[in-house]
């Protein structure tokens, strides 16, 4: 077989992978709901997988939440930067995932750039809108498409200078080229866990650098007590079972 769609998800998953997802199945249990020994088992392997996506990706342990997918990281990224009003820059060659959530929110959008390959209209465009005063900007490392790859470093770069608060949509780099949370100053970058990274459907990553403010509320195995969501990260970010 010859498979084509690896920018829809990777496939067939490694056996290593497909050997990980059994042995959690027969061997872990809910992450941080008990001291017993098969919860523990299953928050040691959540932790570990923080500890080395923060290694991959440049971030602390901490700053790594798990979402469903990168669509669900995208909504909690956006949701928590901007609102109603909001004037937003994104390139011309977004997802849904983005173009969607900011439609529904209400916010003003701005394109900027629309030429394949061209990296010089796409910062020249780009540096255009954030002179001109915005709130943010979502742009995504490379395309889903045309498999164009952004200057991410360049733009990261031009939002530190202008001040303006961003937001990488990695989901067809992460695992393949460089991420680099720290670098970057990204105030989220979300992933998939699905494409590059070469894990199970129904996985992601949310890099979390800014503020935030939770998409989904409920148990965390944490600050049971109090009706608000835990401040800290990750907790703050993972309500129900990750």
């Amino acid at each position: 077989m010859i498979y084509l769609d690896s920018g829809a998800t990777s496939f067939p998953k490694p056996a290593c992978v497909r050997r990980a997802v059994t042995e959690a199945m027969v061997s872990c249990a809910n992450p941080g709901r008990g001291g017993y020994g098969a919860a523990m088992k299953a928050a040691e392997k959540v932790f570990r997988c923080r500890e080395m996506a923060g290694v991959m990706f440049e971030c602390t342990p901490e700053q790594v939440v798990f979402t469903s997918n990168c669509t669900h990281g995208l909504n909690i990224a956006i949701g928590s930067l901007f609102k109603p009003g909001s004037r937003v820059v994104i390139s011309g060659f977004e997802h849904n995932a983005v173009t969607r959530p900011l439609h529904a929110l209400g916010t003003r959008i701005t394109v900027a750039g629309r030429k394949l390959f061209d990296w010089e209209d796409t910062l020249s465009r780009f540096e255009d809108a954030l002179k001109q005063g915005v709130d943010g900007a979502v742009f995504t490392h490379a395309s889903n498409v045309f498999g164009y790859v952004l200057p991410v470093e360049e733009m990261s770069a031009l939002c530190r200078q202008y001040g303006v608060p961003f937001v990488v949509d990695a989901a067809q780099s992460a695992g393949t080229l460089r991420v680099d949370l720290e670098q970057w100053g990204a105030d989220f970058v979300a992933m998939p866990g699905h494409k590059g990274l070469l894990g199970p459907q129904g996985t992601g990553l949310l890099l979390c650098g800014g503020e935030v403010q939770p998409l989904i509320y409920g148990g965390t195995g944490s600050a049971s007590i109090q009706q608000e969501m835990p401040q800290f990260l990750p907790d703050r970010l993972e309500a129900g079972t990750v």
